[in-house]
């Protein structure tokens, strides 16, 4: 570690990366307890609430995420009866989804999930801080290897391992 490169400006980035991860865990964890569903999932489904019918590609763009996780993340939803999918009737390749009435009931009520608090954040700054915001961490990411092609596969997914371990507090970092 190279103790002299940290500055205020450094210990500033940190302490707000760290609320963020927080407030990003917490919500998470209140979604679980209360609704019995993740944060990502009341993400989702707060965000299809807004629409009367999303593709994966629509849901993905709303809610500024990769088409794959959304998919993931939709299917669980209708597995467990939360989110319908049909096929298009304009195009028979395009997954249609919207919530159910079981869907709607659970999260009639829920608190905002901090993933929109994020994006509602982010819409409030102007166009060059968002851009300095998005080339900073770009940056960032790259320089602790971490970027697409560099990162590692999760751990929850290697064989032989039981469960992926959890960072329960950064205020050590």
């Amino acid at each position: 570690m190279q103790l002299k490169n940290f500055t205020n400006d450094s210990r500033a980035i940190l302490d707000a990366i760290r609320r963020l991860v927080r407030v990003l865990r917490e919500s998470s964890r209140a979604a679980d307890v209360e609704l019995g569903v993740s944060g990502a999932q009341l993400f989702v489904l707060r965000a299809l609430a807004s629409e009367h019918t999303l593709s994966i590609n629509d849901l993905a763009a709303l809610t500024l995420t990769h088409q794959s996780s959304v998919s993931v993340v939709a299917q669980t939803l209708a597995t467990r009866g939360l989110v319908r999918r049909t096929t298009s009737p304009e195009d028979g390749r395009k997954v249609e989804l919207a919530l159910t009435p079981k869907g709607r009931t659970l999260i009639r009520g829920a608190a905002d999930a901090a993933q929109e608090r994020l994006i509602n954040g982010l819409g409030q700054l102007a166009k060059a801080d968002r851009r300095a915001l998005a080339s900073g961490l770009t940056k960032l990411v790259d320089a602790m290897g971490l970027s697409d092609a560099a990162t590692p596969p999760r751990l929850s997914s290697q064989p032989g391992l039981a469960s992926r371990p959890r960072i329960d507090d950064l205020r050590s970092v």
